[in-house]
């Protein structure tokens, strides 16, 4: 895959944010490659909390169901939260079954089952449901597109409430344009539909839960102090289901995070123990790839009521076993990716695969809850959208994951006539369809994706050209303003070039990190260790040679000796400096962004001749 580093060209009054907030330079030019330009966001972005985010009455149709809701409580009907197998449906439905049960509601849930049920509310749960003397079904995470099977609920004489987060449904006109195709539901709260002055769109499932609970704690007038467990789950969940880390998301994250130091949700605190984390150094890694992983095992090798469970269940005795269950499972999944990710590897050099625009992978073995992993796996080994295509009971399921430049849902849209179900986001997507049909369907993506070669780069940002010897301890620890770092709000990136590699060796329980110390153009000696790619860059680089470095500044702690340490992203060998060069790259003078990946290279060895 083809590497391209490029620098943020962002302009601004860097010197005079740096006094007027009493920040670093390097810290606001961080801040402007954020797209943060107004004084006021920037304050938010530094220092925001739960008073900035917005009130849940601005959402559409807020109030309408917290009306209808308030009814139901207060008559005794029974309510059904429907939720999904995925850790955002589990949070959702967590946040909605706690806070109904707080305003003595009448209420339970049901979640689909992965491999029986598919995805979303379905006939099977409504009729379920009629059986059971349900009044009133409550979706989380789902719903938007299901309008034949609300319509039928609606048949058995239900109130149906859909809250959601996913793209709503829609056709094109003869004229171009979108128009959406909402669900028959008695009220649809989800922010992305177009009549939706929300301010802010980019919600996870679970997050939109929480607003619901707000609306409902604050017309209820119940301490909004009750809705701190909440917070916890909505912000595992937006970490979880990747979403943006900008507004309120981020500061979700940042509010959960620091409540979690001392959760009162005791499946959580067991879960954090059964993996060994220290609850009050929890970080963004370890919500997206330790415990979201391991809600979301259940829901993939079992069932999504056993993470649900554990997150309910108040009973201290209960929660270790409940947690070390989804753990074992989660270490099961790990296993079957790795499988299946080798497969998909060898399917697309061994095939004619590689030379299509977007990947269909058929793999007729893998098990079909693990296909979104392997499509993610695959998309960041190749940068090509990447659909994992499995066999199941009833034809073929399976999950994309995208690359920026390519919306998958509205191409799927485009090659609905060769899927019996789909939905999804631009970056992630879900089907199912015929097995006569997958030919067809890998012709028609192909066909009209409208990628062309440079969206396959995969292009890597240096927020500023920065030589190691400007960092400090202080500088380092302002960077914690800018926490919590994830998908949006991207860890910052430094660049510096005319390192030479004094020393290297390959450490760690697995030899799989590579510890370098480096030295730069004015002898300063650097700490380096590198992670990605450990082994072939050991392999790669000698004793004596030259390099660059894409690198995060980190303090280690080894023995009580406090080491400032080149955590490098990324690494390429160079030629030995020109003499008078300056070691970093140089800061563009324009507006705009500047290359300094492949074209720098040949521009090197023009120079070098």
């Amino acid at each position: 895959m083809q590497e391209e580093w490029r620098i943020y060209g962002k302009k601004a009054d860097f010197e005079g944010l740096s006094k007027r907030l009493g920040i670093d330079p390097v810290t606001a030019r961080i801040i402007r490659n954020r797209e943060l330009t107004e004084e006021e966001e920037i304050q938010q972005y530094l220092y925001g909390s739960l008073k900035d985010c917005h009130s849940p009455f601005l959402m559409k149709n807020m109030e309408e169901a917290v009306e209808i809701l308030g009814k139901k409580i207060r008559a005794g009907k029974a309510i059904r939260v429907i939720g999904d197998y995925d850790v955002d449906g589990i949070c959702a439905t967590y946040i909605l079954v706690k806070a109904i049960k707080r305003l003595g509601g009448n209420v339970d849930y049901d979640i689909p089952d992965r491999i029986q049920d598919g995805y979303g509310i379905n006939v099977k749960i409504i009729d379920l449901a009629a059986a059971d003397g349900v009044d009133t079904l409550l979706t989380c995470d789902n719903g938007i597109a299901a309008g034949s099977q609300i319509a039928h609920a609606k048949e058995l004489g239900m109130t149906v409430l859909v809250t959601d987060h996913h793209e709503v449904p829609f056709e094109e006109t003869e004229t171009g344009e979108k128009r959406e195709i909402l669900p028959p539901a008695d009220v649809v709260v989800n922010p992305r539909q177009a009549s939706c002055t929300y301010p802010f769109k980019l919600l996870c499932g679970a997050a939109i839960a929480y607003k619901l609970a707000w609306a409902l704690y604050e017309t209820w007038e119940i301490p909004k102090s009750e809705l701190s467990p909440f917070v916890e789950v909505a912000a595992l969940a937006t970490v979880g289901d990747v979403m943006l880390l900008q507004g309120e998301n981020r500061i979700l994250v940042k509010e959960g995070l620091e409540r979690m130091a001392d959760s009162k949700i005791q499946g959580l605190k067991a879960l954090i123990e059964a993996n060994g984390l220290n609850a009050s150094a929890l970080g963004c890694y370890h919500l997206g790839f330790v415990l979201g992983p391991c809600l979301n095992a259940g829901g993939r090798l079992d069932t999504a009521k056993k993470s649900l469970a554990l997150l309910l269940s108040e009973r201290k005795t209960e929660t270790p076993a409940l947690a070390w269950e989804l753990k074992a499972l989660n270490d099961r999944r790990k296993d079957m990716t790795a499988k299946s990710v080798e497969a998909a590897i060898h399917n697309i050099e061994e095939t004619g695969i590689k030379e299509d625009d977007v990947y269909v992978v058929y793999l007729p073995e893998c098990h079909e809850s693990l296909a979104g992993i392997v499509a993610g796996r695959i998309r960041e080994k190749y940068q090509h959208p990447v659909f994992v295509i499995t066999k199941a009971a009833s034809g073929l399921k399976g999950s994309g994951r995208s690359i920026p430049s390519y919306s998958m849902y509205e191409h799927l849209v485009r090659c609905q006539e060769y899927l019996t179900v789909f939905g999804g986001h631009p970056m992630a997507a879900g089907l199912s369809l015929p097995e006569e049909n997958l030919e067809a369907f890998r012709a028609a993506l192909n066909r009209d994706s409208g990628l062309t070669e440079a969206d396959f780069v995969k292009r890597l940002w240096i927020d500023v050209p920065m030589p190691f010897s400007y960092v400090t301890e202080k500088l380092v620890s302002e960077f914690r303003l800018l926490e919590p770092f994830g998908n949006g709000n991207e860890k910052p990136l430094f660049a510096q070039k005319g390192l030479m590699v004094r020393q290297k060796n390959l450490v760690g329980k697995n030899k799989n990190v590579l510890k370098f110390l480096l030295s730069d153009e004015t002898g300063l000696n650097i700490e380096a260790i590198q992670f990605q790619d450990a082994a072939n860059m050991e392999q790669a680089v000698e004793v004596g040679d030259w390099i660059s470095v894409a690198y995060y500044p980190n303090i280690n702690e080894y023995m009580g000796r406090r080491t400032l340490q080149m955590v490098i992203q990324s690494s390429r060998q160079e030629r030995k400096p020109i003499t008078g060069r300056k070691s970093v790259f140089q800061l563009p003078m324009e507006s705009g962004n500047t290359i300094i990946g492949r074209e720098a290279e040949k521009t090197a060895e023009t120079e070098g001749k």
